[in-house]
């Protein structure tokens, strides 16, 4: 029952904890004290180190833990034509935290007419013996985090035109990214999950969005940008309820939006965050088609550092395969360990622990 096609039984949602020496080295080019191609340096030979801890613990893919990155989705969002990144008042807002003062709007006509992060992806796939695996942030996510409010008036007058430039992008994005050899691409999303937050959802309204028919306009949004999507291409999404230094943002389980996230968007495969109470239980999963389609449970948390007991692990996916089919389920870790450059409260040691102990579960759940 293992998979040679992802999803894999053993996978992972993408970001990596960032070494001392790569932070040093970030630290350094923001001082101005070395060149960019001096950090790119560093990040090669960092990301060059990861893909072979990767490989050796037995996972089937491998990311570049995103470490050319600062942020999950702000440094795909800004290389976007019309969105434009700035300084804001403030950050945002995780239990007892806030992030850096970044934010995003759209000030122009949405599109993508090339992007760093294809070189990116080169690099990675040049240096992987495993599948390289691509992720970037959701077409939702851009959208939700920021709202109506973001988005200009003058540009878009009504959301109609922007979620339709929107999906263009992607459809342009996701064909680019297939060009430069990608055949695993994981879109990142926090709207889905947040919406399952009834603060979240009022939150959404002071921005001057409807979040009652948000999941429906989503599940359309996505579509529209896997149209096209060339068949031996696997296309996933990850969705959580925020990762900033092992804090949270939203709390509530999938049943908003359930029926809309898994059974109307013609995703690949799913990564749910199961890790704690917050993600509420597996009875949305009735939501799931049978068929080829793969859902992934995020059952070993990324925000800390303790090691699961593998007999509970096992006995959360038997309670799972109530609704889903164990053919059909995947094991991963909840979140990314550095969904920003701060990363998470654990040590590296515990990152690679979490993940070999995982491709250990997958061997022994699906041999």
């Amino acid at each position: 029952m293992q998979r040679t096609v992802p999803p894999f039984r053993a996978d992972h949602v993408g970001s990596l904890l960032r070494s001392p020496a790569l932070k040093d080295a970030r630290a350094k080019r923001e001082r101005g004290e070395i060149t960019a191609e001096a950090l790119r340096a560093v990040e090669d030979r960092e990301i060059e180190r990861l893909i072979k801890k990767q490989e050796e613990i037995g996972l089937k893919l491998a990311t570049d833990g995103e470490l050319r990155r600062s942020w999950w989705h702000f440094d795909f969002f800004r290389g976007l034509d019309g969105v434009e990144f700035y300084i804001a008042d403030h950050g945002i807002q995780f239990h007892g935290v806030q992030t850096k003062a970044h934010a995003l709007k759209i000030t122009s006509k949405v599109g993508f007419s090339g992007h760093p992060m294809l070189e990116h992806f080169k690099f990675l796939k040049a240096h992987a013996r495993v599948t390289p695996k691509m992720t970037i942030p959701a077409p939702s996510t851009l959208h939700f985090r920021q709202g109506r409010a973001a988005i200009s008036k003058q540009v878009y007058p009504t959301l109609d035109p922007f979620f339709d430039d929107l999906a263009k992008a992607y459809r342009t994005a996701i064909r680019a990214f297939y060009d430069a050899g990608c055949r695993y691409l994981q879109l990142d999303d926090t709207a889905w999950a947040m919406a399952c937050d009834p603060s979240e959802r009022a939150h959404s309204k002071e921005r001057g969005d409807d979040p009652d028919t948000l999941p429906a306009r989503w599940a359309r949004l996505t579509n529209d940008a896997l149209e096209g999507k060339p068949a031996d291409m696997a296309v996933t999404m990850h969705s959580c309820r925020g990762n900033f230094r092992s804090t949270f943002i939203a709390s509530g389980g999938y049943g908003f939006v359930a029926e809309e996230l898994l059974g109307n968007t013609g995703l690949d495969g799913y990564f749910l965050e199961y890790d704690s109470d917050r993600a509420g239980g597996f009875e949305p999963l009735r939501f799931f088609p049978k068929g080829k389609k793969q859902l992934v449970l995020g059952l070993v948390t990324s925000k800390f550092g303790k090691l699961e007991s593998k007999d509970d692990v096992k006995r959360r996916i038997d309670e799972a395969t109530k609704y889903v089919a164990l053919d059909q389920l995947c094991l991963s870790p909840q979140c990314g360990f550095a969904s920003t450059e701060e990363g998470n409260a654990l040590s590296e040691d515990e990152q690679w622990a979490k993940l070999a102990m995982i491709v250990e579960l997958a061997d022994e759940v699906w041999d």
